[in-house]
């Protein structure tokens, strides 16, 4: 009768007003659980006991009343025969059964009322049982959301910090770019000023050779009289 003392409790217990009001609702349903599936294993214990002690008392309750109905039988058959006094004893035997009949019926009423109150314990149990459940599976989805959440952030920052990164070695990319354009413009320059140096010496090469010509052919047309 222990689980029984517990009905009020049991029946009136709000487990998700509980939850809502927990600061760690998924560690609290885990607590719950194991409290409730302790409870139900008794509860489906008392439940099975109460109601083989309901069946008893039916069966003790019906075969009382079919021996009342027979002595009544009984008495009417001895008094259809004339004889009284056997008559009396049978009427005798019914009020005894009457009366054990009285004890049966409240005995009866008990167990029942016994019985439907334990399936009914039974019953708010399974469903709260398989409603925390339920919310642990809520709360388990809502946790793996937050943590993919919380790596796609993550990857988030370090995209942006890989872009910074990127940012600089462009910026390093250019800087290196315009100091190689500034050095292929030097060397234009200088090769530039080398082959006008050259094309000038060049020049002055071929007019020293042909004044020597010249001066050659002077000195042959002399020698010749010409």
């Amino acid at each position: 009768m222990g689980v029984l003392s517990r009905f009020r409790d049991i029946m009136a217990a709000n487990v998700n007003a509980l939850l809502d009001k927990a600061e760690n609702p998924q560690k609290m349903i885990d607590q719950y659980l194991r409290d409730l599936e302790g409870d139900l294993a008794k509860v489906k214990a008392e439940t099975a006991s109460m109601m083989a002690e309901e069946k008893a008392a039916k069966r003790d309750l019906d075969e009382c009343n079919e021996e009342i109905g027979k002595m009544a039988d009984y008495a009417k058959r001895a008094v259809a025969a004339g004889n009284d006094n056997e008559a009396k004893q049978f009427l005798q035997k019914k009020s005894e059964l009457s009366g054990r009949q009285e004890t049966l019926q409240k005995k009866y009423d008990i167990a029942v009322s016994n019985s439907a109150q334990m399936r009914e314990m039974h019953d708010k149990l399974e469903s709260d049982i398989a409603s925390l459940k339920g919310r642990r599976e809520t709360l388990k989805a809502k946790a793996q959301i937050a943590e993919t959440q919380a790596k796609m952030n993550k990857m988030g920052s370090g995209s942006g910090q890989a872009g910074a990164t990127m940012a600089a070695f462009d910026r390093m990319e250019d800087k290196i770019n315009k100091m190689l354009d500034e050095q292929d413009a030097m060397e234009e320059l200088n090769k530039g000023q080398t082959d006008s140096t050259e094309e000038l010496m060049k020049k002055y090469d071929r007019e020293s050779k042909e004044s020597d010509v010249d001066a050659e052919l002077a000195a042959l047309k002399a020698e010749m009289g010409l």
